[in-house]
């Protein structure tokens, strides 16, 4: 068979088109994002300065495990001291004076205390609830006006029995908080009611207060649980909070709690198992997981040796941010990761994810060729065939 001048021609300018577009990554050949090498390229991007290329091993491992330090409730807050009984502005106090008859002052309105023979031992008068003003006061007849806020009911019991001693006959005084306007906590965010909850010397938990609200909205493993505690913010997985329970720490007056509904994922793109977005739960995900959740690597696409995890992170062990940072002041990373050496299965099971990582997998270099020649000979072969056609007809 003859094939004239024109067709070779033509397969030439096929064949240079799809080189054309082979080089620059587009269309025929399938790339579905950058090669390793223009990823090795990045930190030359006139996009995004600054990047920083970071092969994954042992001591990045280590470096980044001793550098996230993960915040918990147990180690940055710590177990509040149970509460107290002091008083403070806006606590309702009950006061109850006992008299030895003959009652003299408290004795009309009170209920009277007798033995078996009828003979009277004490009356005892009960006060109104009376409320803490902003002052810090409190007003008890005959006694007169009282500080207070900051004492504890055995203090002021003592200063009412020394102000009637010589006014009541042999008076006995006992003050309980009735209502504590003081010590509470606020619990907000993602529960199903928000509320305040009043603490007591029992010593409320953490749990404790998120039952009080009627529980969270989302489960345990989509919600962070947020303390403020003073100047101090301290966030932790609630799946976290009940699987650990040194973690469920007692609250202190003025505490709150904030239940965020929190959905973390990373992205998995490139010759992947599957490109999506891949939730994960609060307590995290290793790097080995996250490999396992987006299907692994495509047999035939994949470069194991082109494994990369895109992250803003902040600097350490040495790095300076020298390019392009968020608000945050984290910078462009790119970790990279060689899965043909067994030794990095072992790393990437303390490699943790974060949460907006994107993990790509670029494609083989033997891949990206074998799919120019497909689409070369898609091209090519209708045309032979063509012309073989009409050269027997």
């Amino acid at each position: 068979m003859r094939i004239d001048a024109s067709l070779v021609g033509r397969f030439a300018l096929v064949a240079v088109l799809a080189l054309g577009l082979s080089g620059c990554g587009v269309g025929l050949t399938g790339q579905a994002g950058p090669s390793s090498r223009s990823i090795v390229q990045a930190p030359n991007s006139s996009v995004v300065a600054g990047i920083t290329i970071v092969d994954l091993d042992n001591s990045v491992v280590a470096r980044l495990i001793s550098q996230s330090g993960t915040a918990t409730f147990a180690r940055d807050l710590g177990d509040a001291a149970p509460v107290g009984s002091v008083v403070g502005p806006g606590d309702v106090l009950e006061v109850s004076i006992w008299e030895a008859p003959p009652a003299a002052l408290f004795g009309g309105g009170g209920a009277s205390t007798a033995r078996s023979d009828g003979l009277q031992l004490s009356t005892t008068g009960s006060l109104p609830e009376l409320l803490v003003g902003l002052n810090g006061t409190i007003f008890v007849p005959f006694a007169g006006t009282l500080q207070v806020s900051g004492r504890t009911p055995q203090q002021i019991e003592a200063d009412i029995t020394q102000r009637l001693s010589r006014k009541a006959h042999l008076p006995q005084v006992i003050v309980r908080i009735a209502r504590n306007a003081t010590a509470n906590v606020t619990i907000v965010g993602d529960v199903a009611n928000s509320t305040r909850m009043p603490l007591t010397p029992k010593g409320e938990r953490l749990l404790d207060a998120l039952a009080q609200a009627g529980g969270t909205r989302q489960p345990p493993a989509k919600t962070t649980v947020q303390i403020t505690r003073g100047d101090k913010v301290v966030s932790m997985a609630l799946d976290s909070v009940i699987r650990d329970p040194s973690q469920n720490i007692k609250l202190s007056t003025g505490d709150v709690v904030t239940a965020v509904f929190q959905p973390y994922s990373f992205t998995a793109l490139g010759a992947s198992g599957k490109n999506e977005e891949v939730p994960f739960e609060g307590v995290g995900v290793s790097l080995a997981q996250a490999l396992g959740r987006m299907g692994g690597l495509q047999d035939q696409r994949a470069n194991a040796q082109g494994v990369f995890i895109f992250r803003w992170e902040k600097p350490f062990g040495g790095m300076a941010a020298n390019g392009v940072t968020d608000p945050q002041g984290r910078m462009p990373v790119i970790y990279r990761v060689n899965m043909r050496d067994p030794a990095t299965f072992f790393l990437a099971q303390n490699f943790a994810m974060q949460n907006g990582d994107v993990v790509y997998v670029a494609t083989a270099p033997i891949a990206e060729f074998q799919q120019f020649v497909n689409v070369v000979a898609s091209t090519l072969l209708p045309l032979v065939a063509a012309k073989n056609a009409i050269t027997v007809n």
